[in-house]
């Protein structure tokens, strides 16, 4: 299906014309600009595009929505019209960083190490919620797993489960991998680095606590506790960093007749020593030291905890900041096994999802209600923007709506103590990486966002319509 030149060139008037364009590239359902000034945005023209589904600004990037296979003709048919070189990813987040604060520049380099390896991480929250059901006693017969009733399905959940942890057995080789490479190094050395931290020689860091004596290297009388560090995030991020600058200062000094034969040997040694005799101790005592501290406000007030960190991830979405929390998640189940953050997280998703199906009973015209239906769903699924920024945000009650149901259900879930052992899939099919223990207050916690935004959403819809 072709799309409309003229609706292309109203984008692109609406976003302050081909001469406010600096860069545009696109992604699966979004255009993404780097603008000189965003101020010269015509939101509600925009908006009242056809083509358009929603539009946001996170970054220094302005995005707007349009939706899967139909933004590659946009885009392409933008090009045509506007002239533009066409760029990639990398060149307009590094046109857009130009107008970043520390702060952002900071949440922004976490968003851009952590979102490579999602998929990785999903997937593996996704197969272990499938071990779960395998494993887990009391789901399908009183105090039995499944496995225990039907033994010949023991090696198979047995596999499953291989599977699914690899991800996080070998978790610092995966950040390690996409930090290097964004730190400018070379990601072959940051898998290296990260799988070197993990080394079957050394203690594992989740036996650490159960042994009664810690190995160590004698180092010219330097004592160095061998200790691995699996399921950490701290250690290899600034890892990485030091081998990710170390090996650039090399490549400035050394003839490139002789980089092969020593850039990466002096990178990777001069890092290994650096990171078991100072950066691994240091970082991972901080890393517990934050763990203790999360955890200790949450058990202090859980109700608390759950309202505020259940109503603020909607908000902090929008800003990009919820990237950093994943590095809490990970850090989370590093130290205790499981995280108590994550199933707010997948509540919070569905809570824009009934937020946004409300808004198809409140709204008349044909274009948002269907944007409204279809958006629900994307959000019952775990992807939350097209709901959030096409519906949503476009009228402030469905946004606010959503916030108190994920707060309440968030609230809730944390009083109960809910857990999941790893980072899943978002939205209605999240309960497969909850612990089973924890499944019927989790399903509560889904009848709350599910029940709550719809109603209030409702309520305010038609409050509004009445005025």
């Amino acid at each position: 299906m072709s799309v409309d030149k003229k609706s292309v060139e109203r984008i692109v008037e609406a976003v302050g014309g081909k001469e406010n364009i600096v860069a545009a590239t696109h992604c699966v359902t979004r255009l993404r600009f780097a603008l000189k000034d965003e101020s010269k945005v015509d939101s509600k023209a925009l908006n009242d595009i056809d083509l358009v589904k929603g539009s946001f600004s996170a970054n220094g990037q302005f995005q707007v929505v349009i939706g899967q296979g139909t933004v590659d003709k946009v885009y392409q048919e933008m090009i045509a019209i506007t002239g533009l070189k066409e760029a990639t990813k990398q060149e307009i987040k590094d046109e857009a960083a130009k107008h970043l604060n520390p702060l952002q520049r900071a949440i922004k380099t976490l968003a851009d190490i952590f979102i490579p390896i999602l998929p990785a991480i999903v997937t593996a929250g996704l197969l272990m919620g499938i071990n779960n059901i395998l494993t887990g006693p009391g789901i399908f017969f009183e105090d039995k797993t499944l496995v225990d009733v039907y033994p010949q399905w023991k090696d198979f959940a047995g596999i499953i489960n291989l599977i699914a942890s690899t991800a996080f057995t070998f978790l610092p080789a995966l950040i390690g991998w996409s930090a290097v490479n964004r730190f400018g190094g070379s990601p072959l050395l940051g898998i290296v680095l990260g799988l070197m931290l993990v080394h079957p020689d050394l203690l594992n860091a989740w036996s650490y606590g159960a042994v009664k004596e810690i190995p160590t290297w004698n180092l010219f009388g330097l004592e160095i506790q061998k200790v691995g560090y699996q399921g950490q995030v701290l250690p290899v991020l600034v890892a990485s960093w030091v081998l990710a600058k170390l090996e650039l200062s090399l490549k400035k000094r050394i003839p490139d007749a002789f980089q092969l034969l020593l850039v990466a040997p002096i990178a990777l040694l001069v890092t290994g020593f650096i990171s078991f005799i100072v950066i691994g101790p240091v970082t991972f005592a901080i890393a517990k030291g934050i763990t203790s501290a999360v955890v200790a406000i949450f058990k202090a007030a859980p109700i608390l905890g759950g309202l505020i960190y259940g109503g603020l991830y909607a908000p902090l979405v929008i800003t990009g900041m919820h990237h950093t929390f994943l590095a809490v998640d990970l850090q989370l189940i590093g130290s205790t096994g499981t995280t108590f953050l994550w199933p707010m997280v997948a509540l919070s998703n569905i809570a824009q999802g009934s937020a946004a199906l409300a808004m198809f009973f409140v709204l008349k015209e044909e274009k948002l209600k269907s944007l409204s239906a279809t958006t629900a769903v994307s959000a019952y699924l775990g992807i939350t923007e097209p709901a959030m920024f096409g519906v949503n945000l476009r009228y402030r009650f469905a946004f606010i709506s959503a916030i108190i149901g994920s707060a309440l259900g968030g609230a809730f879930i944390t009083l109960q103590d809910v857990q999941a052992p790893s980072v899943g899939v978002g939205g209605l099919p999240a309960f497969l990486s909850i612990l089973p223990g924890s499944w019927g207050s989790f399903f509560i916690g889904m009848a709350i966002v599910l029940i709550v935004p719809f109603a209030l959403t409702l309520f305010f819809g038609k409050v509004r319509k009445a005025q």
